[in-house]
């Protein structure tokens, strides 16, 4: 699936069909689901329909249904190049650099 050309709200739809699907594959009842995870069940019907939720109920729902290891794929642990860690020494970054314009200022410095 293309996620990059669609839109935020068909995103939420299509994660939130996805939820639906899974949770009816493991025969879990919407409240079945809202006991186990924890939250209310307007949260469970807010992910299902593609509503704006909670990235916290969202995680909740995904540990409910066994499916928090997806983190995982979506978003991998990154660790620096073998050339960043020579040019930190060690250290670890913790801010970004920020980009240059053409006249060698930083963006968004006066």
């Amino acid at each position: 699936m293309d996620f990059q050309s669609m839109s935020d709200k068909a995103i939420l739809a299509e994660l939130g069909a996805r939820i639906q699907r899974r949770r009816l594959a493991l025969n879990i009842t919407q409240i079945d689901l809202v006991n186990k995870a924890g939250v209310a069940r307007k949260v469970i019907q807010n992910i299902e329909h593609g509503s704006n939720s909670s990235i916290k109920g969202f995680i909740r729902t995904l540990r409910a249904l066994g499916s928090i290891d997806v983190l995982d794929q979506i978003l991998p642990v990154t660790g620096p190049s073998p050339l960043e860690l020579a040019k930190l020494k060690g250290r670890q970054r913790h801010y970004a650099s920020g980009r240059k314009k053409k006249d060698g200022l930083k963006e968004g410095s006066v």
